[in-house]
């Protein structure tokens, strides 16, 4: 079982070029990063089902890119570096990595490393309690028990979500589901209204906000949500 898409950060150009190809004949969508930075400039980074990172990059280093990550994103990491030392295990480990190779290593390796990963990830997210919409309190409930009050306009998109069960709700929906213009210049209010929701959601739970953007479509709701 291998991720859909997969961020490789690594500024050894030789390596990323021949590993992003081993992984992408076995139909992973690779998009490769020389730089940390390059990956927190794209317009969206951690829209990514997987990560393989470096530690020593140009930017952020993999450490600190790879808090970053686990503050906004569920998705399997695993740290490919040349760093040795006792210590460098137990930081990458703490920090959210879900597991370290050590350089020199076989694109087989890593491939088998993510396997791995990204089937222990999404076998507990099968098992794992689903968000719960509550519709007569204006609660959303997260897996970790804490509760977040909805305005109404927060419970009019998340109940679009529960309906969505998952698929991308374009942008164009949600425009006329609150009565927003449909032009391009309601976009900033969207934008507003997204990002309310989701700090909402950020300051009641430490878990990942599974509500995520697609460049040009719409939202997602990427975790499962059923109705309380």
């Amino acid at each position: 079982m291998l991720p859909a898409t997969l961020a490789l950060v690594d500024d050894d150009p030789e390596y990323s070029e021949f590993l992003a190809q081993h992984l992408r004949n076995q139909g992973v969508q690779v998009q490769v990063y020389s730089d940390s930075s390059d990956l927190l400039a794209d317009i969206e980074p951690y829209r990514f089902d997987f990560y393989v990172l470096d530690l020593m990059l140009p930017g952020v280093n993999g450490t600190e890119l790879l808090r970053i990550l686990r503050k906004r994103s569920q998705a399997g990491v695993l740290i490919v570096s040349g760093r040795l030392g006792p210590e460098v295990f137990a930081e990458v480990i703490n920090a959210g990595a879900d597991m370290y190779l050590t350089k020199p290593v076989t694109f087989e390796q890593v491939e088998l490393a993510v396997r791995a990963v990204h089937r222990r990830i999404m076998t507990t997210a099968q098992v794992a309690t689903a968000w719960k919409l509550d519709g007569h309190r204006s609660l959303l409930l997260t897996p970790d028990g804490q509760s977040v009050d909805l305005s109404p306009t927060d419970m009019m998109l998340m109940q679009c979500f529960l309906k969505a069960q998952g698929a991308v709700v374009g942008r164009d929906q949600i425009r006329e589901l609150l009565g927003y213009p449909t032009a391009s210049d309601s976009d900033n209010s969207l934008h507003a209204t997204i990002y309310r929701l989701r700090r909402r959601i950020e300051k009641a739970t430490p878990l990942a906000v599974p509500l995520q953007s697609q460049q040009k479509v719409g939202y997602q709701f990427r975790a499962p949500l059923v109705s309380a």
